[in-house]
This record gives structure tokens, sequence and C-alpha cells, in this order.
């Protein structure tokens, strides 16, 4: 069986186009079978957006497991910092760079998975996590992350209770010293951890 954490390049299509307002401004996305949330923005997706501070994002910001791009364009469109959008699954990556094109805006992608072997450094990681992939995985994920985070640099993330979220607080302190959790709403808690 097929996920949407992995690379679904060879899925049948059934492409379809999302509408989504975030602060007054209309976006359109073109989803398809085989990535995260096709149907519709998901509620995490909206609370990391609506919580992240948008006064923060600046210099090298990367979107890892972006899915068809929603994080990445609506950051690229509400700020000035450079976006990379990064995902195992190709057809994420395919439709990430139609969607910033369909958007006006301007995103790098890169077919990959997670962060480990990317030669770059980030001001700000952002990521709604693929959750299914199991804790160990993920947490490969947090200590990717800092990795590649320039000191004072942030990493936010969604992440639902249930799957969770009380000891990703717990790994995300033990990896930066710091964990804040920023708000919690409808199930889902919004993170961020500080590379001091």
């Amino acid at each position: 069986m097929s996920h949407y954490y992995t690379d679904n390049a060879d899925m049948s299509h059934d492409r379809r186009v999302i509408s989504f307002r975030f602060l007054g401004v209309d976006y359109r996305f073109v989803s398809d079978k085989g990535v995260f949330s096709k149907d519709s923005v998901d509620l995490g997706t909206r609370l990391l957006l609506e919580n992240i501070d948008h006064s923060s994002l600046k210099g090298d910001v990367v979107d890892v497991g972006c899915g068809y791009g929603v994080i990445a364009i609506i950051i690229a469109k509400i700020s000035k910092a450079s976006l990379l959008a990064i995902d195992i699954n190709s057809r994420a990556i395919e439709l990430t760079k139609e969607n910033a094109v369909l958007n006006n805006v301007s995103v790098k992608t890169c077919h990959h998975d997670g962060l480990s072997g990317i030669d770059q450094f980030f001001d700000t990681i952002i990521t709604n996590p693929p959750i299914r992939i199991g804790k160990v995985k993920v947490y490969q994920l947090f200590a990717q992350a800092y990795e590649h985070l320039r000191v004072m640099g942030e990493l936010w993330i969604v992440i639902r209770k249930q799957q969770g979220a009380s000891s990703a607080v717990e790994e995300l302190t033990r990896l930066f010293g710091n964990c804040a959790i920023i708000t919690k709403k409808k199930g889902y808690w919004i993170l961020k951890a500080v590379k001091a």
C-alpha cells in the first residue's frame, strides 16, 4: 500500500483544486491522490501558519514534508524569506512546483527524505511531520533539524496530542535545551524550539 510519506510517482491521478484563504489572501492549490490531506488544507497546517511568528520569517526557511506546498507557498507570499520545500514524495514536489507558479511565488523544491545529506543551513525549519512513519523516524527528523539550523534558528512543529505531543516536547527539550508550547487547540499543539 502506498502512503503520502513514500514516493507516489506511479499512482493513478485524482487531481482537484483547493481554495484556501489566509490573512485576507485567496490561494488555490492543485492536489492529487497520494499526497497528505488531498481534499482540503488540514487544521494542523492552518494552526501552524496562524501561530508562527511571521516577523521572524527571514533568511533561509525550509518546509520539511511540504506536501503540495501550502506552508512554503504562503510563507513565500507573506515574508521576504527564501523558501525551500522538501518532500520524499515526488508527486508532492511536482504539485508544489505547480502551485508556486499558480500562486505567483518563488519556492525552490528538493525531492529528498528529510534533511540528512542536505548541504545547507536554515534560519527557520517548519514541519507538519508525517507521524505515521513512527516515533524513531520523527525524532531523527528533529535531530536533523537541530543539525541544520543556524544559531538562534527556530524549529516550528505541529503535532496532535494523541500522536505524541507530550513526548515530542520532551525530545525537543533534550535536543535543543528548550521547547515552547505556543498553543494548544482542538487537539493540536504548536511547538517551537530554538537552537541556542
